[in-house]
């Protein structure tokens, strides 16, 4: 990761998980990830503003201590790179996921049950 920018920019993901309640989306600043199953979805429609690419994803100690008996399915990066409000993906300037209703469409089927989504103000692009 390049801390010298902002957001920071990475280069390689390894995301240690704390916690998992089953979400299709992983939400860490600056990096997000989408299960296997949603990034087939995602395909399918033919999401712009994102490419996916492999993530090394492990538990911490305090998950397998907490939730030892949980399976964590495959996920893969969702790499943005396109613009809030125009693209399925995209960043705003508060540095905020936006996402298309069709992408959210796809994600929300297969569960976000802890993720917060506000509606995207086009005022704070």
């Amino acid at each position: 990761m390049d801390p010298s920018v902002h957001p920071p920019a990475v280069s390689k993901l390894h995301y240690q998980v704390e916690g998992w309640f089953g979400d299709a989306l992983v939400t860490t600043f600056p990096c997000f990830l989408v299960t296997e199953e949603a990034k087939r979805g995602l395909l399918d429609i033919g999401i712009s503003g994102a490419t996916l690419a492999p993530a090394e994803v492990t538990k911490s100690e305090n998950f397998l201590e907490l939730q030892p008996d949980v399976e964590l399915p495959p996920f893969v990066w969702l790499k943005v790179d396109g613009r809030a409000g125009h693209d399925d993906f995209g960043v705003n300037q508060k540095l905020n996921l936006v996402i298309s209703e069709r992408a959210f469409d796809v994600i929300d089927e297969l569960g976000l049950p802890s993720a917060s989504i506000q509606p995207f103000d086009v005022g704070n692009k």
